[in-house]
């Protein structure tokens, strides 16, 4: 059978990283999906929002921000240019991936998804500043980017296990269990991103009455937001229960209990910051914080079930015949 040959291939003949390079990369990814929430949150915290006035370009005439735009020109424009860094680490992870010996094409297709997620989100962003920062399509960019995370998490967990069958270690109904508990902190996010829609910062100087809000009673959805984190906190400490009953994996109840610190710790600063006229400071930790509270729910399941190396054959090169050899 003749071999495809295309820029990957070529570069697979000449290149093969280590598995440790592979996980390297794939973890450069996720760092780097975190980092774009938290600067993500910088922009609004720091009422730059509408720093650049348009997009894709800064300004009607210029692609960078100019002198007169100030301080919140150059905080929305690096946060754009820092896109480019992420796209970068993502563009490492799908090459190492895919001139790895032996291709795990499960690796690359992973790589690739969070290629389009950047791509997606960033017309997501373009959209924000072009509807002068709409709350509904702010709390879509913000989901946006923790899907993203959840598929550079699952890249980065996948490159230190082979691609056989999921084996499960728990009966079924425990593995959809912590399944539940996923949903429920993915709702406790979303539900986040409402309390942001209706809060203190709209991502522009507070004089600026044009962007709009969410016309729900900002309190009301605090004490949403805190219900929910309740129900978050109650599900963990049964999970942790579960796992002791049932002799779950010892993984999974680390991971299990640091979920449960991360929520506790998350739910201290979320009423620290709403005593206190929720300061930028604040909400920044509070925003990092969720990206990790997210990362930790997402591994718990992924400690549930064990995939074993498969036997796949190695891509290499077809031998050359004296026809086709060159001098």
């Amino acid at each position: 059978m003749e071999r495809v040959l295309n820029p990957f291939s070529l570069l697979a003949e000449r290149w093969q990283p280590s598995a440790a390079m592979v996980r390297r990369a794939t973890f450069a990814a996720l760092v780097m999906s975190v980092v774009i929430v938290v600067t993500g949150g910088a922009v609004r915290l720091t009422a730059s929002g509408l720093g650049c006035t348009t997009w894709p370009q800064c300004t009607d005439d210029s692609l960078t921000p100019t002198a007169e735009m100030g301080f919140h020109g150059v905080v929305e424009f690096t946060n754009r240019m820092l896109t480019y860094v992420l796209s970068a680490a993502i563009g490492w992870a799908i090459l190492a991936a895919r001139c790895h010996r032996p291709w795990r094409r499960s690796l690359t297709k992973l790589g690739w998804a969070q290629f389009w997620l950047v791509m997606s989100n960033a017309v997501l962003g373009g959209i924000t500043v072009l509807t002068g920062l709409n709350p509904y399509t702010v709390a879509l960019h913000m989901i946006a980017a923790m899907a993203l995370v959840w598929v550079a998490l699952l890249m980065w967990e996948r490159s230190k296990e082979g691609d056989g069958p999921a084996k499960l270690a728990v009966a079924r109904p425990i593995h959809q269990l912590s399944y539940v508990l996923v949903t429920v902190i993915g709702l406790l996010v979303a539900a986040g991103t409402l309390v942001t829609g209706a809060g203190h910062h709209p991502g522009t100087p507070q004089d600026n009455k044009i962007v709009p809000r969410i016309p729900i009673d900002y309190d009301r959805l605090a004490q949403f937001h805190a219900d929910f984190a309740m129900i978050s906190v109650g599900l963990a400490i049964a999970v942790l229960f579960v796992f002791a009953a049932v002799k779950a994996p010892q993984p999974a109840k680390a991971r299990a209990k640091e979920l449960l610190a991360v929520l506790l710790l998350q739910g201290v600063l979320g009423f620290i910051q709403y005593f206190t006229d929720a300061p930028e400071l604040m909400v920044g930790l509070h925003m990092l914080l969720a990206a990790i509270t997210w990362i930790a729910a997402l591994r718990i399941p992924l400690a549930l079930r064990a995939r074993e190396v498969e036997e796949t054959p190695v891509d290499t090169p077809a031998p050359r015949t004296p026809e086709t050899a060159t001098v």
